[in-house]
């Protein structure tokens, strides 16, 4: 039987994967800043690491996945008084529109979800912490800094040199900070900002510096030595290795085992993202695509490669499916889900492939091959275990005559009429029974989109 192997960022090469207790797994994965719609890249971020969720479960191990979310922000703050209204509402209509969203994916729901602002007491603490030990100080502008120099592993996840960063550094005449390197852990509140962005301090009102804050979450959740610590590679540096200089530095001792990056998603050969404007919400891309195309145009890449986003990879990823579920539709399956036979030889290959950090590509092959045997030969077995192995993944997990048909426009009248309701309730002020009947729709695959002018737009997920 394999041994699961993953690749280590901070090692630089794959290591057999031994977690720290016996048949369980604790897994932190920095999720959304929520200040708007999440894009394709989010998509990706969060699939890889609801595959690895998927095949940790697999393989028979009890994990606790924690995927946090950032509910206070200079992005957040900003939108949120561009837009006049309260941080909290801005919050919660994304964190309800990422939810919509990744549920469309397939993706299972983490085991625990912590916001930001529920941890400010622990941020508060482990800031004490480094500053007992020297590793922060508060400088002129009222802002609390990390001494950078102070902590002596600096560097070691991203392999930059202290002398490499500071050769590349911006000037910045206004700073007050000791060194340019120093970074933020708690900012002096402004005059200017929502009093619902200040909290109280031993050095003044306030609210927490970015990196702060997954090292409180991760550290109340999974405790201060944990297995797997993920996100996008852009995170690498500054984000996670500032998390491991105040983590490690405040608690002592190593912080995660292994750190796992997933790769960029590309368009025309540049990263996808907010700031280069090149990129697609994943709603606006499921208007145009099956959810469980875009789940399967995903999974096709490995999870460290760059993933180059396109129509025609789409189609292409789309062609693909179908080319499974076609299969599928020519053997009469059970309607309970197949369990996996795990000593067939698809499913060992299968499982090899998994093992050997997550690869899906080689795992999808062996998805095509079964296809291949099913449609020569009709089994019933091999169909089973298509859609077993399948489901692994969180994919053909639907009859395949509603997928090959594109579902039906039958129950319209349905949808509209509980938006109806929906509506009714809202302007009753009803809002938990209005929350109730989206919920409703959610769970049966339709997704509410409210607009600016009061009303409801819906589509299947």
């Amino acid at each position: 039987m394999s041994q699961l192997k993953i690749y280590n960022t901070l090692a630089r090469d794959k290591q057999v994967f031994v977690p720290m207790e016996a048949g369980k797994v604790g897994m932190y994965v920095c999720g959304m800043t929520v200040y708007d719609f999440c894009h394709v890249g989010h998509a990706r971020m969060m699939m890889a690491f609801d595959v690895i969720y998927r095949w940790l479960m697999a393989s028979g191990y009890e994990v606790k996945y924690v995927r946090n979310i950032t509910d206070i922000d200079d992005k957040i703050i900003k939108r949120a008084v561009e837009n006049g209204e309260s941080i909290k509402q801005l919050v919660e209509r994304n964190v309800m529109y990422m939810d919509e969203d990744i549920g469309a994916l397939n993706m299972l729901p983490p085991t625990v979800v912590p916001r930001a602002t529920e941890y400010v007491p622990q941020m508060l603490s482990i800031i004490e912490q480094l500053e007992a030990k020297g590793l922060a100080y508060k400088s002129e502008d009222g802002d609390v800094n990390y001494a950078v120099r102070g902590f002596e592993g600096y560097g070691k996840l991203s392999g930059k040199s202290l002398d490499d960063l500071r050769a590349g550094e911006r000037v910045d005449l206004k700073s007050t900070k000791r060194d340019p390197l120093d970074f933020v852990l708690w900012k002096a509140a402004k005059e200017s900002e929502p009093a619902e962005a200040k909290w109280d301090s031993k050095w003044g009102k306030g609210r927490p510096g970015w990196h702060i804050e997954c090292s409180a979450m991760c550290s109340a959740t999974l405790g201060e030595h944990f297995d797997i610590h993920g996100g996008g590679a852009d995170l690498q540096f500054p984000h996670h290795e500032n998390e491991i200089a105040q983590s490690e530095g405040a608690f002592g001792g190593e912080m995660v085992n292994y750190w796992i990056h997933n790769g960029f998603v590309r368009v025309d050969n540049e990263k996808m993202s907010k700031s280069l404007g090149n990129f697609f919400t994943i709603r606006d891309v499921l208007k145009q695509y099956d959810a469980e195309v875009i789940r399967f145009f995903i999974l096709r890449a490995h999870y460290r490669s760059p993933l180059n986003y396109s129509d025609a990879h789409i189609d292409d990823a789309k062609g693909a499916l179908n080319r499974l579920y076609t299969a599928l539709s020519t053997v009469d399956i059970d309607a309970e889900s197949p369990t996996v036979d795990w000593d067939e030889e698809h499913a060992v290959r299968f499982r090899e492939a998994m093992d050997d950090d997550f690869n899906t590509p080689l795992a999808v092959a062996e998805l095509f091959d079964l296809a291949g045997e099913v449609n020569r030969s009709k089994s019933l077995d091999a169909a089973r275990q298509l859609k077993a192995l399948a489901g692994v993944l969180g994919l053909l997990e639907r009859a395949p005559q509603a997928y090959l048909q594109g579902g039906s426009d039958a129950g319209d009248a349905g949808v509209d009429d509980a938006i109806s309701r929906r509506a009714a309730a809202k302007k009753a002020r009803n809002f938990a029974e209005a929350d109730a009947i989206r919920a409703e729709l959610t769970a049966a695959g339709i997704i509410l989109e409210d607009k600016p002018d009061g009303t409801t737009t819906w589509r299947r997920a």
